[in-house]
């Protein structure tokens, strides 16, 4: 095999594989990092390889169960709230956003095993065959069948029971938006479920809520304090899809940018995820400057 047909090989795989390793780390920079690894070993493979795709899956798989070890160290130190990385269908490709995993499925994720993960991810999301999942986890189909049955009973509640409608998602997105900055809690008892949940990472670098804040009272509460001190109104840059769910980028009072994305069932919001880290924004920076109408 040609080093050309290699690099055919792969770039016919480099989304699909950012993607996993995405799904695996809740980071695209490690995504990529893993993908290029990937690549390097691909490259440097002596042997003939005849299916590009399933070794490459193997090696990102494998790779990513290596940095899990350290993440979740991290984690168990990190400030705040953990979210991951917004992947948002404006910036990347839509091909990275081509799956039903929202970010509530992942945070769901995060209470599998590493090898819960890979296995529900690989045999459930990426519709790889049981014999492949168990070459690459170095198991059994059996166990690696018990793997995936016991991570799908684990995250079956975050799973989308079924697709919100996009303009209603917008709507009710805008919506929300403007009743947050106006701090409107007649507004905000309209649109919000009475369990909602506000999860907020900023990792330490950034103003943020170091816990959860749970229940419409509490998060009205909020919103309503928010616009009382801030310096100046937040401002909407762009109405965005934010890994499945429906959301925006912003600039918040203190001028700090951020995404917000929204859980919705039954037309009431249940979960507000926002990210405000800037290590977790990088992609999202070009639009500090851009501008959106608002609501």
């Amino acid at each position: 095999m040609t080093t050309e047909q290699r690099t055919a090989d792969f770039e016919l795989e480099r989304q699909r594989l950012i993607r996993l390793g995405y799904r695996m780390l809740g980071s695209i920079s490690e995504a990529e990092d893993v993908a290029q690894d990937a690549w390097l070993r691909f490259a440097a493979a002596e042997a003939t390889i005849d299916a590009p795709a399933a070794y490459l899956t193997r090696i990102v798989t494998r790779l990513c169960l290596d940095r899990l070890k350290s993440a979740r160290m991290r984690r168990e130190t990190y400030v705040g709230p953990w979210l991951p990385e917004p992947l948002i269908s404006d910036v990347e490709p839509d091909e990275a956003a081509a799956d039903d995993i929202t970010v509530t499925l992942m945070l769901a994720m995060e209470r599998l095993s590493p090898l819960e993960r890979a296995a529900f991810l690989l045999h459930d999301i990426f519709d790889v065959a049981l014999g492949e999942v168990a070459l690459t986890l170095g198991r059994e189909p059996a166990a690696v069948r018990q793997l995936a049955s016991r991570a799908r009973k684990h995250v079956q509640d975050a799973r989308p029971r079924y697709a919100l409608d996009a303009a209603e998602g917008d709507r009710i997105a805008r919506a929300f938006f403007a009743a947050a900055r106006d701090g409107d809690t007649g507004a905000l008892s309209a649109l919000l479920a009475e369990d909602v949940a506000i999860h907020m990472d900023g990792g330490g670098k950034v103003l943020a809520f170091h816990n959860v804040v749970q229940g419409v009272d509490r998060v009205r509460r909020l919103y309503a304090s928010l616009h009382r001190k801030a310096p100046k109104p937040p401002r909407l840059l762009r109405m965005v899809t934010i890994d499945g769910l429906p959301g925006y980028v912003s600039i918040d009072g203190r001028e700090v940018l951020q995404t917000t994305a929204l859980e919705i069932r039954n037309d009431r919001i249940v979960a507000i995820y926002i990210v405000s880290n800037p290590e977790k924004l990088m992609r999202v920076q070009s639009f500090t400057s851009a501008s959106a109408p608002g609501p």
